[in-house]
């Protein structure tokens, strides 16, 4: 289940953080799982780590958005 982009600029922060730490937990059980031989779908951590790394930068593109903003206003 790949998230878009698009579906993680409607989010609140606060819904975005919210996914963002369970994907972290479900990526940490993932990994788990593989270093212990009994993980089946091995591609699920690569669309973890996907999905945390689209998280993580539209909260960046966010960041600098307001950055910017300030600046114009100086």
């Amino acid at each position: 289940m790949s998230i878009s982009a698009d579906e993680i600029r409607k989010m609140s922060p606060e819904e975005r953080l919210k996914l963002l730490n369970e994907l972290r937990l479900e990526l940490i059980k993932l990994r788990t799982q593989a270093h212990l031989g009994t993980l089946r779908n091995t591609s699920r951590i690569r669309i973890i780590r996907k999905n945390i790394a689209r998280i993580l930068t539209v909260m960046r593109e966010e960041e600098l958005k307001k950055e910017r903003e300030r600046s114009k206003r100086k």
